[in-house]
């Protein structure tokens, strides 16, 4: 059931772009969604470690909050029947602690009760539950530049919140009960992945950040929480708002079609305009009827379509029946309202200018008078 604050009603309100904090958080539909933002920083921008980076972060704050939801259970489940009341109370805002990203304004208290709470447990490996598969499982990352987005970015029912909707989480069942070793194992793998020097996908984040997490996790404290990552977070963020999303937006707001589809409409467009003029010039030098010469009319609709296509980066027909390219001939239904309204707008303008300077050349081509040379 939809509420004034869900996601889908939130979606209906919005006269404009989305932004880069909506389309983290799972609030938009496509074309200007999660997955297709993945796919615009892997295919285009050439920089997806730093996404990938920010998504991680995010699945180990969840992985925490998971942690300490359940580790609140276990202590009430362990507290006399009398004082059970007095623990849920006061364990309250702890156990719900870390909801929604750290760049939320309304959610940073939470987030620092969660770290900090995390910082001043170490008792709590007593009341951890066990049969843990540890941070392989619920952090699973996989190596490679040119991997397949993560399955979660399909859904886009489950709530920010919702413990079910963190990649590769599933807190059915037991066996996927994170220990505190996991998240201490989830902080180690971010920081080797992406931070350090040299390492697998390495990010560049200012030398002193960096060295502010490094001591964090590596020396005395040995720190997991997830506030260590937060200035990494915030300037990831801020880079990517600043250097991809506006090439994000363009993309996907204002066209429908991605480079390696524009190139080949460029060269269609080219080649069709070219044996366009090339038959036009040799059926007006044979003096050729007017009958045939309205054969022009193929070429030069071709070539105009083409070329305008790869002009204005959207094709004015997949617009009109509702699709958008988000990788070299796979097109997916675009659902964000604003964004369908402004494309199926500027379509028709693409149409109308594709009529007029088609009309133009065949007007010009077929009722020039022929000379036979």
């Amino acid at each position: 059931m939809a509420t004034a604050s869900s996601p889908t009603s939130e979606i209906y309100r919005r006269n404009g772009f989305p932004s880069l904090f909506e389309v983290l958080s799972r609030k938009t539909l496509p074309p200007v969604d999660l997955f297709s933002f993945y796919i615009y920083m892997r295919d285009q921008q050439r920089s997806v470690d730093y996404l990938d980076f920010w998504l991680d972060v995010s699945q180990h704050l969840s992985l925490c909050r998971h942690y300490v939801r359940r580790l609140h259970r276990s202590v009430i489940e362990d507290t006399p029947e009398l004082e059970k009341e007095t623990s849920k109370r006061s364990s309250y805002i702890v156990d719900n602690a870390g909801e929604g990203p750290s760049t939320e304004m309304a959610t940073a208290a939470s987030d620092q009760r969660l770290s900090a709470f995390l910082r001043s447990d170490h008792g709590s490996r007593n009341h951890s539950p066990q049969n843990s598969h540890g941070s392989n499982k619920s952090n699973q990352s996989i190596s490679g530049l040119e991997r397949p987005p993560r399955p979660s970015f399909m859904t886009n029912t489950n709530s920010p919140g919702d413990d079910s909707s963190s990649p590769g989480q599933n807190s059915s069942g037991p066996d996927n009960v994170p220990k505190r070793e996991d998240l201490r194992a989830s902080a180690e793998k971010i920081l080797y992945t992406y931070l350090l020097p040299g390492s697998e996908r390495e990010i560049i984040i200012p030398q002193g950040i960096l060295q502010d997490i490094q001591e964090a996790i590596e020396g005395p404290a040995q720190r997991s929480d997830p506030e260590l990552f937060d200035a990494a977070k915030d300037y990831v963020f801020q880079a990517m708002e600043r250097d991809a999303f506006p090439g994000f937006l363009k993309s996907k707001g204002l066209g429908n079609l991605v480079p390696p589809s524009m190139m080949m409409r460029l060269i269609i467009g080219l080649l069709a305009m070219f044996g366009a003029f090339w038959t036009a010039f040799i059926l007006i030098f044979l003096d050729k009827p007017k009958h045939i010469r309205c054969w022009l009319i193929l070429p030069f609709t071709i070539g105009v379509y083409a070329l305008a296509s790869h002009q204005y980066m959207l094709d004015p027909i997949l617009v009109l029946v509702g699709y958008s390219e988000y990788t070299f001939m796979d097109f997916a239904q675009m659902r964000e309202p604003y964004v369908r309204k402004l494309l199926n707008g500027r379509a028709m303008m693409v149409l109308v200018v594709v009529i007029l300077v088609d009309a133009a050349l065949c007007s010009l081509f077929i009722f020039v008078p022929g000379r036979r040379l």
